[in-house]
């Protein structure tokens, strides 16, 4: 025979327990930072006109970041090996060493165009190029330099339209 026997949280444990959910949602209503854009200058946009066509030979693709490393006798360049969702690995050299440093990159979904000739750089062969947003701030030759990241949701491979 079996006795069941129920057991009492006292209310101490459920309060704690209630805190911790209060706490948490009032940190997801927080307000994002708001960030002052008033000293950034945004280059023109370009008059020329691409049709459609040209544009749509462009392959983005969403890209997760399995490694990426400094390359050895650069200042500039960070090499990134990817998961394009082909199940081969695409290595994409990126002149960012200056705004990221490696081991902050690994884990995030970046974009790529994945369509471009190869290129050699410090004799490595660079099969693509990561996308990034570039400005200036007013009064200053400093750029600033941030790649493109998306959700963590999104599937390597998942192609951009």
């Amino acid at each position: 025979m079996y006795h069941f026997v129920p057991t009492m949280k006292s209310l101490g444990d459920v309060n704690k327990k209630n805190d911790v959910k209060n706490q948490a949602a009032e940190e997801m209503k927080a307000e994002p930072e708001k960030i002052d854009f008033s000293n950034v200058k945004i280059e023109p946009l370009f008059e020329e006109e691409v049709d459609f066509d040209t544009f749509s030979k462009s392959d983005f693709r969403a890209v997760k970041v399995k490694e990426c490393v400094a390359v050895p006798k650069s200042k500039k360049l960070l090499q990134f090996t990817l998961d394009d969702g082909t199940g081969t690995d695409r290595t994409i050299l990126s002149g960012i060493h200056a705004y990221y440093e490696p081991e902050e990159l690994v884990g995030k979904t970046l974009i790529a165009i994945t369509n471009l000739p190869p290129r050699k750089m410090m004799g490595i062969e660079s099969c693509g190029m990561l996308l990034s947003a570039v400005n200036n701030l007013k009064d200053s030759e400093d750029e600033e330099l941030h790649l493109i990241m998306v959700d963590n949701h999104i599937p390597a491979g998942a192609k951009l339209y």
